[in-house]
Order: C-alpha cells, then sequence, then structure tokens
C-alpha cells in the first residue's frame, strides 16, 4: 500500500459563516472546542495505526478558520499533530489558514514554535463594502495588519486568497486588490472565482433575482486580469487558480492535483488512503460521539477503481501548467495514455484546447479558458 505522506486537518469553527460558504463550518461560540480536538486526536491516533503515515511532505489545516482557537487550544492542537505525525521531511510544507483579524502575536508564535511555515490568508477583496456584502469580518486594514504581524513573527511563506466574480465587482476592482496586495509582498496567491453553491445566504439571493453578480464577459476579463498582472510582477502561474514565486508552489496542493494520497481528517473532511476515498462525519456532535467509542467518524466510503484513477490523473493533473506525464500515466497504470484516451485527446487537440508532445500534454491557452469542458471529456461514467 502506497503510504499517505500528506495530511489535511479541518477545524470546522469560525466566528461567522460567509454568505458564500458551503464548507463544514459553524459559529464558535457555544461549541466544544476542547472536546473537538480531544476528538480529532484520537481519530489521529486511529488512522495512523490503520495506516502508517510515510515521512510527511506536508500539512494542511483548513477551516472554518483555523485561528478562531486560542493560543492554548493551538498549542494542544499542535502538539498532537507532533505525537502522532512524528517523521517530517526536512523541506516540510506545514499550512494553517487564517483569517486576517483572528491573529494575535501570542497566537502567530504559538503556531511557529508548533512547526507551521506557512499561513494562508483569506483576503478575497480589499473593497470594504464589498468585504462586508459578501459576509467576511474583517476590514482591508486588518489584512495589511495581519500580514506585516506574520512577518514580524517570522513566517517567511505566506499565501493570499482572492475571489472574483463577486456582486457588484469590477475589473478595476480586481485590478485594485492586486495593486494593493502586491503591497504586500506575499509568496502566493489563490485566485478563485465566486462558486454560488446550494445552502447558502447567496444561492438564496440568487434563487430570488437579488445577487448581481458580474456577466461571464466581466468575469472573464477579471480571470485575465489577473493573470496579466501577476506574472508581470513575478509570480508565476503553475495551476489554473494559483501564482507562486519561484519555490513558493503549494505543497499541499500539489497532492491532490497528481492525485496522490492523503490523511483527511476533522468533520466533513475527506481523504485518500490506499485505494480508498472516504468523507466524515459532518456534525461535531456525531463526530464526538463516534470517536468516544474509539471508532473513525467516516461517513462514505468507497474504493476507487482504475477507470476512476484514471480519470482523477488526468482531470487533476491538466489543471497544472506542466500538464500531466505521458510515462508517469505508464509508469502507474502500465498502459500508454495515447491508447486508453486516444478519442479524446485527438478531439481536443484537433479542437486547440489540447497540446500533446513526447513529454507533455497539457492545455493550451484556449483550453485554459474552457477547462471544464476539457476535464468533462475524460469522464467515463
Amino acid at each position: 500500500m502506497v503510504k499517505p505522506k500528506a495530511v489535511y486537518i479541518h477545524i470546522p469553527f469560525c466566528s461567522h459563516k460567509c454568505h458564500y460558504c458551503d464548507f463544514t463550518a459553524y459559529v464558535v461560540e457555544g461549541q466544544p472546542v476542547d472536546q473537538y480536538l480531544m476528538a480529532l486526536a484520537k481519530e489521529m491516533e486511529i488512522s495512523t495505526k490503520e495506516t502508517p503515515p510515510a515521512e510527511i511532505e506536508s500539512i494542511f489545516v483548513g477551516g472554518g478558520t483555523p485561528t478562531i482557537l486560542t493560543p492554548t487550544q493551538m498549542a494542544t492542537f499542535l502538539e498532537s499533530i507532533r505525537r502522532y505525525f512524528p517523521n517530517w521531511s526536512p523541506n516540510m510544507e506545514f499550512t494553517m489558514e487564517a483569517n486576517p483579524g483572528t491573529v494575535s502575536r501570542e497566537l502567530l508564535e504559538v503556531m511557529k514554535k508548533g512547526g507551521v511555515n506557512r499561513l494562508s490568508f483569506g483576503a478575497q477583496t480589499f473593497r470594504e463594502d464589498l468585504l462586508k456584502r459578501i459576509g467576511r469580518i474583517h476590514d482591508a486594514s486588518e489584512i495589511e495588519q495581519s500580514i506585516y504581524l506574520a512577518r514580524e513573527v517570522g513566517f517567511e511563506n505566506l499565501s493570499l486568497d482572492l475571489m472574483f466574480g463577486l456582486p457588484t465587482q469590477t475589473v478595476e476592482d480586481i485590478h485594485q486588490a492586486i495593486e494593493r496586495a502586491l503591497t504586500l509582498k506575499p509568496d502566493h496567491f489563490s485566485c478563485y472565482s465566486l462558486k454560488v453553491e446550494e445552502g447558502t445566504l447567496f444561492h438564496h439571493l440568487y434563487e430570488r433575482d437579488q445577487l448581481p453578480l458580474p456577466s461571464e464577459d466581466v468575469e472573464f476579463a477579471m480571470y485575465q486580469e489577473i493573470r496579466k498582472i501577476l506574472p508581470a510582477y513575478g509570480y508565476l502561474q503553475y495551476e489554473v487558480s494559483n501564482f507562486a514565486k519561484l519555490g513558493k508552489e503549494s505543497v499541499h496542493n500539489s497532492t491532490y492535483w497528481k492525485n496522490d494520497r492523503y490523511y483527511g481528517l476533522g468533520a466533513g473532511a475527506h481523504g485518500y488512503v490506499g485505494t480508498r476515498r472516504h468523507s466524515n462525519l459532518k456534525g461535531i456532535t456525531p463526530y464526538i460521539e463516534r470517536l468516544d467509542k474509539n471508532e473513525l467518524p467516516i461517513q462514505d466510503q468507497y474504493d476507487v477503481d482504475v477507470f476512476e484513477e484514471q480519470e482523477n490523473f488526468m482531470m487533476l493533473g491538466l489543471r497544472l501548467m506542466e500538464g500531466i506525464s505521458p510515462q508517469k500515466f505508464q509508469k502507474r497504470f502500465g498502459v500508454s495514455v495515447t491508447d486508453v484516451y486516444a478519442e479524446e485527446m485527438k478531439k481536443l487537440v484537433n479542437l486547440g484546447l489540447l497540446k500533446v508532445t513526447e513529454n507533455r500534454i497539457f492545455l493550451t491557452e484556449q483550453g485554459l479558458i474552457y477547462g471544464n469542458e476539457v476535464f468533462a471529456e475524460f469522464l467515463r461514467s
């Protein structure tokens, strides 16, 4: 069995749920946070006994808002990680998602001492009225203050999340947001378009025609503006939505794009261990109760067959600018990618969406624009 080299851990608490968020996240007030952290440590223990980890290359703590934890809770949490995942690669990347305005010097120092070496700040936008409209609790100045404080504490790898396609947002807004973000000199940008998901306040407003979203043409222009400005400042686009200074690409997210194995721990988390994918219970109380019985909190699981494995290899790998390697496909599956996907690749090449060489298969500029259509060609179910 291939041992996972990556760990995803979910902290499902936040101070306020954003209007677009469909993640497993709960307002922290009144929640049994300490009991949750104890249950999380139990899940780490059971999971690593069932499948001992390889040398860990990346850990990513997402949410919710992980930085909603108090310094004491954070220290306890990080000690649990060290206990059950003690064998770290010398270049191990340890990312903590953070919400601007929720990080104090004390909390940052606890995280740094506990091994965290990369912070991912959810800035989203610098337009004050838009921050309020999407339900963020911070203002633009708190983004800057959080970045400065993190640098003072000694963090040398910082990422900023920006969103485009937001209600009333314009191309000029995106331009100004990037220009302001660049003054903070982050090492990495993740730039995502808004997706209106069911069960969110935004979906409710959208259904009532009360969500003034930009047109598809304007949203596309926003994306192109991002792709024009960031490379001009030395941020190379290495994935559809991600840009980084050389050597600062996200190690952990590459685990997903390369379809590698990873532990998924915490309420609502997804994992991929051995030949099996699983998702955990989302509710805090059911999650804790299951682990109180020394049972894993799995809600759904299934074995991934070779056909799905091949689909994921193609669809996820093609998100990367480098694309996929025919040689790696052959080594992994024992067959040639040009044999398995001959018709699909010929069609996409003829449409000008895919480029195929001896060592690379990757999206063209046009293919990057119509990525979802390209990925869908590799689905067989």
